[in-house]
């Protein structure tokens, strides 16, 4: 078969950077640079293809951070020639300019994501295996090559290209994480057009709310999706979204079941379509900074916004951070457990590995599906070796006897890994010490949406340097961390809290906010100008690791006091009786705001709860200050969740507030929690006006 490739030729970034990388016990304070002060030079000659080989692996470590933030052009000038495949070189490795949002990476250059996502690995070995298809039943997992992800992915980009889709239309995907779900995002970067990916779970509402917004000219959708034992209609929310999307003029349905569905005027069936066409598609030249998919995430409005990812420079970034955070090795089985339709699904599930010539597992299923050893069953018969989820999966598994992990075999696993939220110390030991049996690294990740990829993480690091638990810790390659105060004024000490910032530019972050560029100025740069602004707290310990201790706007200010939630959810959910909690400000007369608890508590401890709740005041006292008690304690069965595990703290404040307009919940994953939320918040009310 005929293999479209590059002038420029793959080189693999040398191990030896990295292998005692952060010295000093790890310590950034070593070496925190002020990049506001130090002069950062713009190169005249651009790194040539071996220098991060020949030249930069003969730095120390340190030396190699330094030269990250100093030097941004060179380092990451080096690791795009070495690491990328081009069709055309950059001239520029960068032209930003943070506080009007202007950021621009290797500038003049070409390349093809899905070439160095594919072709790259079929050229070397292409009966490797790319993707294990975890399928929703255990033990029906498929296998699938590099050569046979390419002819799939060449054959859904002709499909598209024959029926009008060209290069930068926009393409919705509507589907359940399967290897024909990573093909269609692979085929429209291989033809040019932007994907933007809907989990397969969101209402028609949301679904049609974003491909408006994107203008989406086609749909690739199944009949129904597999999850939990239980079949969604995919079909039908889409025909249901289509009501209100002039722009679609083809839906392509794939067939994951046996059931038929109907199909009108614009439905396409893909499979019957795609095996008539070739198994080979030249692959589009595409400008470093043309758009490769749009992202809607949740914003404090409550209205979805669509996070712009450009080409070149996010696929180097997933490609860096997932090889050196998750000390990726060449034919190691990666399994994060993400669905593809959230930012961590797109950069650890598909660009990342598939840029690192890895095997991704797909998992289609649940936690506990069909019992919560599902997992550790799945690990061991896959022998994965590096294993990334949310702590809101293992708060749910905690929940279960320790023989669920136990009773199979875990010996493959060499690297643990969270994501989504922080993790608080009972996950994060349960996690360390039950399923790692205490020997394998545990790296709990932060990153947005926005950021692309992993900014700050325990590892890459020396080997024995500490990993303190529930701590993010050092920034990786690039990423300058600032700590500002709350008059906007950096805090260059150790031991201090402030608004988590990074001061300049990397390759994997945001370009704009689809349609609304000044929203994107507005959000993440003119809060603190000259750096991004994550919208996170941060804490900087004494040693200068990192602790994310919240969103900024679930700060409480009570009496004067400023409190995150997240500190007070992390000595709530030590409580024996407590799997999790959500902390939010409630009004107070006197003191401004107080925290309102909402507490699950385990099973055999609901109908009784009053001793729990004194104990977590107790608790609460004793871990921060007695003014950081809950007022209120309101006992749930469930906190309202977005698929990827994120607790919706804005509704919460809402119904804790008595508010009854909730706003956008069609990025909830259960929308019927909230309904049980509200019952349980008037019961409360009740009795406290009776008391």
């Amino acid at each position: 078969m005929t293999v479209s490739h590059s002038c420029l030729r793959t080189r693999t970034l040398s191990r030896v950077l990295f292998q005692t990388f952060f010295s000093r016990r790890g310590s950034l304070a070593a070496f925190k640079i002020r990049t506001d002060t130090v002069p950062q030079r713009c190169l005249t000659t651009l790194p040539s293809p071996g220098y991060w080989n020949s030249e930069l692996s003969r730095l120390s470590h340190g030396d190699l951070y330094r030269l990250s933030v100093t030097e941004p052009d060179r380092f990451w000038g080096a690791a795009a020639t070495d690491k990328l495949r081009w069709m055309e070189p950059f001239h520029r490795v960068r032209d930003c300019e943070l506080s009007s949002g202007k950021i621009s990476w290797f500038q003049g250059g070409k390349l093809n994501v899905s070439v160095n996502c594919l072709d790259v690995h079929v050229e070397k070995h292409p009966d490797r295996v790319a993707l294990i298809w975890e399928k929703d039943e255990p033990g029906t997992e498929e296998k699938v090559t590099y050569r046979e992800l390419l002819e799939t992915t060449c054959r859904l980009a002709n499909t598209l290209k024959s029926h009008g889709i060209k290069k930068g239309d926009t393409v919705a995907i509507y589907m359940p994480v399967s290897p024909l779900a990573v093909a269609a995002l692979l085929a429209c970067a291989r033809i040019g057009a932007v994907h933007t990916v809907v989990f397969a779970g969101f209402s028609s509402e949301a679904l049609a709310g974003r491909i408006q917004d994107a203008k989406c000219k086609a749909v690739i959708t199944c009949n129904e999706g597999v999850r939990g034992g239980r079949l969604i209609p995919l079909k039908a929310t889409v025909d249901a979204a289509l009501k209100s999307c002039p722009t679609v003029r083809h839906v392509f349905v794939s067939q994951r079941t046996e059931k038929q569905c109907m199909m009108g005027e614009m439905d396409v069936p893909l499979e019957e379509v795609m095996c008539r066409q070739s198994a080979v598609c030249a692959a589009e030249p595409l400008d470093s900074e043309d758009l490769l998919f749009l992202l809607y995430t949740s914003g404090s409005t409550g209205k979805p916004k669509g996070i712009v990812h450009t080409q070149a420079g996010y696929l180097l970034y997933t490609s860096l951070t997932h090889q050196y955070v998750f000390d990726y090795r060449d034919g190691d089985v990666f399994g994060c457990v993400a669905d593809i339709g959230w930012i961590t699904g797109h950069s650890y599930v598909v660009y990342g590995p598939l840029c690192n010539g890895a095997t991704t597992v797909l998992f289609e299923s649940t936690p506990v599906y069909p019992n919560p050893g599902r997992y550790w069953e799945m690990v061991e018969r896959l022998r994965i070796n590096q294993f990334y989820g949310a702590p809101t999966a293992l708060r749910l598994l905690l929940k279960y006897d320790e023989q669920w992990v136990k009773k199979y075999d875990r010996s493959s696993l060499q690297t643990l890994g969270s994501v989504g939220e922080p993790i608080n110390h009972e996950a994060w030991h349960w996690f360390h010490s039950v399923v790692g049996e205490g020997r394998c690294p545990l790296v709990d990740t932060w990153w947005q949406t926005e950021t692309g990829g992993i900014c700050i993480a325990p590892r890459p690091a020396e080997e024995g340097a500490p990993i303190y638990p529930t701590m993010a810790m050092r920034p990786f390659f690039g990423i300058q961390v600032a700590l500002m105060g709350e008059k906007g004024e950096r805090l260059n000490a150790n031991s201090v809290s402030g608004a988590l910032c990074i001061s300049q530019p990397w390759p994997g972050m945001a370009r704009s906010i689809y349609g609304d560029h000044q929203r994107f100025v507005n959000t993440y740069f003119k809060p603190y100008p000259g750096c991004y602004f994550t919208g996170d707290g941060a804490y900087r310990s004494e040693d200068g690791y990192y602790q994310i201790t919240g969103r900024m706007d679930d700060v409480i200010n009570v009496s004067g006091h400023r409190l995150g939630t997240a500190e007070i959810e992390d000595a709530l959910d030590e409580h024996p009786a407590v799997p999790e909690t959500a902390v939010v400000g409630f009004p107070h007369e006197i003191k401004g705001e107080v925290p309102f608890a909402f507490v699950v508590l385990k099973d055999g401890f609901i109908d009784s709860p009053t001793a729990v709740l004194q104990e977590l005041k107790d608790l609460v006292a004793t871990k921060i200050a007695k003014y950081a008690v809950p007022e209120h304690f309101l006992v749930v069965k469930r906190l309202p969740k977005t698929r990827s595990g994120k607790i919706m703290r804005r509704i919460l404040r809402k119904v804790a507030t008595g508010t009854r307009d909730l706003g956008d919940v069609s990025t909830l994953d259960d929308p019927t929690v909230v309904k049980e939320i509200i019952k349980a918040h008037e019961q409360y009310m009740k009795q406290q006006g009776e008391k």
